[in-house]
Parts: structure tokens; sequence; C-alpha cells
């Protein structure tokens, strides 16, 4: 577990991270959001030990990173944006060099290293220079080299930058695998990708902590009216009177598109869910419905809510309250 405390970093009068306090628990995927210039790397530095903080504390499984950052880090795995690679040696000189710096035993060695690249994929290339791969093949070796180990909590920042779809997906995977053995930390910039595999949501906006909660609470919370979209070879009025006694509807919009076919967007009252109800009801009108699919406020639409504002729009103070602030905070 970590546990980042009144956490604060100035760069002389630059207020870059603003009194942070977050717990990351076991066993989860949790994505790290915030725009260019929010405090994200600054505060994932922090966290690895790879800064100092002006003031506040981290404590990796109840060790300090400051003060105790041999015992810390050793439940660490941490995959820089740029991976720390040296380009001249083959990826299999690589992984020996990486392993004896984490002080992984001899004995233990060539084993760890074996099953770690074929878990991340790189076995095929291990003889080749490090420098003559690809991309995608050299983020997995640095995502290998923060694996080494097997430290219980796996940090990634940015891990999918510059990679092309398919190269996404395969970064993606490995994620979802790790997952299972570790605690892992993504921050990213595709909120597609966050929204994909993270099981939980921590925005950082100006230095402070803005959001934090699970994907679907955020869509929620955010969302004053979710609404259903439907197709049907009804007519809007005839949409209109099929759903004349359906509880929780707030809006009809309609629109003919032709061929015979009406799109209709339904709001929903704050707290409704009327998807079954209005299936019922164009079933008891025996009027087929072509295509029925909820929309509401997604990720991306929190996101710019919160990160928008010259000013620090919200600040998180329980998971069902949300306080209107200002700050000067600036940010690296």
């Amino acid at each position: 577990m970590i546990e980042v405390r009144n956490l604060v970093k100035k760069y002389g009068t630059h207020l870059a991270v603003d009194h942070l306090d977050f717990k990351i628990e076991s066993g989860r995927i949790y994505g790290f959001l915030g725009p260019n210039g929010a405090g994200k790397s600054t505060t994932m530095n922090i966290m690895t030990g790879y800064l100092g903080a002006t003031e506040g504390e981290v404590l990796i499984d109840g060790h300090d990173i400051l003060k105790e950052p041999e015992e810390a880090k050793k439940h660490i795995g941490y995959l820089p944006e740029q991976p720390p690679l040296y380009v001249d040696m083959s990826v299999r000189e690589y992984l020996e060099f990486a392993a004896e710096l984490k002080g992984i035993p001899k004995a233990k060695r060539e084993e760890e290293i074996t099953e770690i690249e074929k878990m991340v994929r790189i076995k095929d290339v291990e003889h080749r220079l490090i420098k003559n791969l690809s991309k995608g093949y050299r983020q997995r070796v640095g995502l290998a080299q923060a694996v080494l180990g097997f430290p219980e909590i796996i940090i990634l920042d940015e891990p999918s930058v510059g990679l092309d779809p398919k190269q996404i997906i395969e970064i993606r995977e490995l994620i979802r695998k790790l997952a299972k053995k570790h605690t892992v930390i993504l921050s990213s910039h595709i909120l597609a990708e966050v929204r994909e595999v993270c099981d939980y949501i921590l925005i950082i906006s100006k230095g402070k902590l803005v959001a934090s909660d699970t994907p679907e609470n955020l869509e929620k919370m955010f969302g004053e009216h979710n609404s259903v979209e439907i197709e049907t070879g009804a007519s809007p009025s005839e949409i209109r009177l099929i759903l004349k006694n359906v509880p929780g509807i707030e809006m009809i919009e309609t629109q003919e598109k032709g061929d015979g076919v009406t799109w209709a967007k339904i709001t929903e009252k704050k707290g409704e869910d009327i998807r079954e109800q209005i299936f019922m009801a164009f079933s008891f009108a025996k009027t087929p419905l072509l295509t029925l699919k909820e929309t509401g406020m997604t990720l991306e639409d929190v996101f710019m809510e919160l990160t928008q504002s010259d000013t620090v729009p919200y600040v998180f103070t329980d998971k069902t309250k949300w306080e209107e602030v200002g700050t000067d905070a600036g940010d690296l």
C-alpha cells in the first residue's frame, strides 16, 4: 500500500504539488490522470524516490521513501515515460545488469529474467541490441526491468506513448496480466485506455487532487442526467404516445432519418434508469426497436470539466461532495 500525506513540492515560489493526500490500496489498477503541467509526473517522481518533497511524506508499505529509500524501493517497480535503457547493450545484458542493481540473488537471476522475458514477450529478441529494437519492443524491455524482482507495486508513466494501435493493445494486455499479482499505477493521457483497464481513478489538476473514485462513479456523479437513444420505425408522434406513461422521463427529442426510421433521445430524470420500461412500452405497442443504448457523461467529459478551468473548479472531499475553490497554484 502507498500513503501520500500532505505532499507539497515547491520550486521557489512556484507550487507544483499542493498538499496531496491519497491512498493506493493493494490489488487494484489505478489510473493517475492530469493535464500537462498538473503535477502528475512530479508526484510520481516523489513517490518513487527520484525527487524530494518540500513537505509531507510518502509511505510505501509503511516505509518512508525519503527516510528509508532502500527498503521502500524494494516494493516498487517503475517505468518512466522515457525508459532508462542502455541502448548499446543486448536485451539480456541489460536485464542482467538491472537484476544486479536490484540485488536479485545470482542463483535466482537467470530463471527470473527468463520468466519475465516470456511474460512481456521479448524472449525472441533477448540477444539483439536495444538500439535496434522498435519503440514497442523498447517499452517492453523497460516494463521488464520494472517487473524484475516482482515488486508489489508497479508504476507506469505513459507506457503506451508513441506506440501504434496494435502495440497499445499489447501493452494493455500486459498491464491486465500484471494486475493479477501486483498493484498497478498507470499514468496516461489516453483516457480510453484508462477507462478500459483501471479500477480506480485519481485526477490531479494544478497540484491538487480533484477526483478520486471508480470510473463508473465519476461518470454518474458528474452526469446530471443520463439519456437513452433509440431508433424505431415509429413516427415522432407515435414515439411520444408510446412513452406517454413511462415514469422518469425528463425530455424527448426526435429526428426523422429517412427510410421510415426515427431517432429519439430520451433524457432521464436524475437517478433513473428507464431502459427496461422503454423496451416494455415499445413491446406492448408491438413496435420494434431497431437500437437502444444508454448514453451519459464519459470519463473524458469528467476530465475536461475538472481540469479546463483557469482555477481548480472542484476539490474532492468525499464520494458525494465537491467543493468549488480557487487557487494560485501552477504546476510542472
